[in-house]
């Protein structure tokens, strides 16, 4: 823990996050005894590393919703399906009332609704038990019909990718403790946690943080990085954007999530190459509310799958900063309503900023852009977990310590400081 409380340093609950931020900026560009001048990478350090996660919006408003090691992936997928959650902490078999049980013991994954769902349907194509009959039955009926697929257990998937590991954040942590388990580890929320004893209360979203960062805007230390064009930064897997052909089918594209692990498929115009739409995990729970649709998912084209959300609204969705904390929790539910429709792909010029991409992405609750050309064809796929690496280490000035606090994060990151230098542990 800091030796200065957090909150303390801050002082969040008077005044603007912005004003915080330009006042802090300003007090660490004039320098101190210690440093005369401070780079820009240095202040974000100090910035974040006073800002406590507490001030993120919609932590407490993220549905919470635990399942067991033991239970059937049946049951965990019918469970998230029915509570309208798109992902859930896996809690271990152990004995709840041992006195020397750690909170870290209980929790030992996050899983999510669209992994399981395409586990299933993969193993599915692969069973010698694919007979007619089960050929017309909806989701659930075909795995109640195959027991080997829908009564495994998920603790038997926990060396898949199905689950994310579990790194939970105290609500007085701070927003760079944030940024680096975000940026070093693959994992897309982390869960708040606010003492032993209440559990999870909520979790982080990638979109709150790059939420959190935008309010930083016109700060140098922040434009620095913000302002550049992407092609002056460098990023994971930007050159791969998946993609399938509008006349493929449903099925095609549900094995290329399988294949690729992404996060969305671009579905492309097979003539013209130009972007008409895109298939996101979040979009894949429609094939088990609809069993129509399961059942004719190898003959459906992709390209009549993305028009078929008549119940959303034909304009692409904006997010006012007042409302900012209820749809970000509400990116956590399964049905949700805060995206744009299929057809309306998420998606910015090539030579955009990141700060145009950031704020392209957190308008549209969306968790990643297509990056198009002037011909609208698909150039490159940026996820969120790409824009917060742009502002944690190694951009952050390695050379300040930070405590014990930073010394806990850096281990959780597999990082470590010595003799003035960030290294990450072999």
């Amino acid at each position: 823990m800091q030796s200065v409380k957090i909150a303390e340093a801050l002082n969040v609950s008077e005044g603007g996050l912005e004003d915080k931020a330009k006042n802090l900026t300003s007090s660490l560009d004039n320098g101190d005894s210690q440093h005369e001048q401070i780079d820009s990478g240095t202040a974000l350090q100090q910035f974040l590393d006073r800002i406590p996660i507490s001030s993120i919006p919609g932590i407490k408003n993220s549905p919470v919703l635990e399942l067991k090691a033991g239970d059937s992936i049946r049951d965990a997928i019918r469970t998230l399906y029915e509570k309208d959650v798109f992902s859930a902490a896996i809690v271990d078999m152990l004995d709840s009332d041992a006195d020397n049980i750690m909170f870290s013991d209980q929790y030992i994954g996050l899983v999510d609704f669209t992994s399981m769902v395409l586990w299933c349907l993969e193993e599915y194509e692969k069973t010698t038990d694919n007979l007619e009959y089960i050929k017309h039955c909806g989701f659930f009926s075909v795995l109640d019909h195959i027991p080997q697929i829908g009564q495994t257990k998920i603790s038997e998937l926990a060396m898949s990718f199905l689950w994310e590991p579990f790194f939970p954040v105290n609500l007085d942590d701070t927003v760079f403790h944030a940024l680096l388990l975000l940026s070093k580890h693959l994992v897309h929320v982390l869960p708040v946690i606010q003492q032993r004893e209440d559990g999870l209360i909520g979790f982080v979203t990638q979109n709150a943080v790059v939420q959190h960062l935008l309010q930083s805007s016109e700060l140098e230390w922040f434009d620095s990085i913000a302002d550049k064009k992407l092609s002056d930064l460098r990023f994971e897997g930007l050159e791969n954007p998946s993609c399938v052909f509008s006349d493929q089918t449903v099925a095609d594209a549900l094995k290329t999530f399988w294949q690729n692990q992404t996060s969305a498929v671009a579905v492309v115009d097979r003539q013209t190459k130009k972007l008409l739409g895109n298939v996101r995990k979040s979009d894949v729970h429609i094939l088990v509310r609809n069993n129509d649709i399961f059942r004719s998912r190898t003959v459906l084209t992709v390209g009549e799958f993305i028009h078929m959300e008549t119940d959303k609204a034909e304009t692409k969705p904006r997010i006012e900063r007042d409302h900012g904390a209820f749809l970000t929790a509400g990116s956590l539910r399964l049905k949700n309503s805060f995206i744009p429709r299929m057809d309306f792909p998420v998606a910015c010029k090539e030579n955009a900023t990141l700060k145009q991409i950031m704020e392209h992405t957190t308008a549209t609750n969306s968790s990643f852009s297509f990056l198009v050309n002037d011909k609208e064809q698909v150039t490159g796929f940026l996820t969120l977990r790409d824009i917060i690496l742009q502002f944690a280490p190694p951009c952050v000035n390695s050379t300040i310590n930070g405590g014990g606090f930073f010394e806990f994060a850096l281990e959780q990151s597999g990082c470590q400081v010595k003799d003035g230098t960030m290294i990450r542990n072999h």
